[in-house]
């Protein structure tokens, strides 16, 4: 996407009353690159990568066709680790599609967390599984900074859940744990320069 159409999008964003972390988290930056754009006053480029993955959402087949892959890797990471997986949470919104599949494929329960943007806390969606007393393997699309998927993974803590593996579409950092919990990613993007 074009810088000018970027900048356009992002302020359009705000204008209908998202917040930075809901704009973030809809167009798959970072915090850091949001505040970039909404700034009056413009004090060095961020570095970041913008992620789409709309050839994948597009069909259902095909995001299952990644959650067997993601389904794939908790498999191995469970053998290795030696835990059982009860159940998959879903980051909302975009880790629930995959989240969906990968419960389905390993035949476990789902659970959908939403962070919420001006809280410490997210919520559990209660028409899901409760992550309590599970072990659960968290699912989201894109890694930027953690935020999210730490504030979830000290939510299910304090649920009573234990977390063993956090599985990504896409990690954005260099990070190879978050909260302590591994975290695996099908692809890794970087900045290179």
């Amino acid at each position: 996407m074009p810088e000018e159409e970027l900048s356009k999008r992002i302020k359009e964003l705000r204008d209908k009353g998202l917040g930075v972390q809901e704009i973030a988290s809809e167009l798959h930056l970072s915090t850091e690159t949001v505040e970039y754009y909404l700034s009056e006053e413009v004090k060095g480029r961020p570095t970041d990568v913008k992620i789409g993955w709309k050839s994948i959402g597009v069909f259902p087949q095909r995001i299952y066709n990644i959650a067997a892959i993601m389904a794939d890797i908790v498999e191995e990471e469970a053998e290795k680790r030696e835990f059982s997986v009860d159940g998959v949470v879903g980051i909302a919104i975009n880790g629930i599609p995959f989240a969906l599949y990968v419960a389905e494929i390993l035949g476990a329960e789902l659970i959908v967390y939403r962070p919420h943007p001006r809280r410490r806390e997210g919520l559990f969606s209660s028409n899901y599984a409760t992550p309590s007393s599970k072990n659960l393997v968290l699912v989201d699309d894109v890694f930027s900074t953690g935020e999210t998927i730490g504030k979830a993974i000290r939510d299910i803590r304090e649920e009573g859940g234990q977390v063993h593996l956090v599985v990504v579409l896409v990690n954005k950092t260099l990070k190879d744990e978050v909260e302590g919990v591994p975290l695996r990613s099908l692809v890794r993007a970087r900045l290179v320069v």
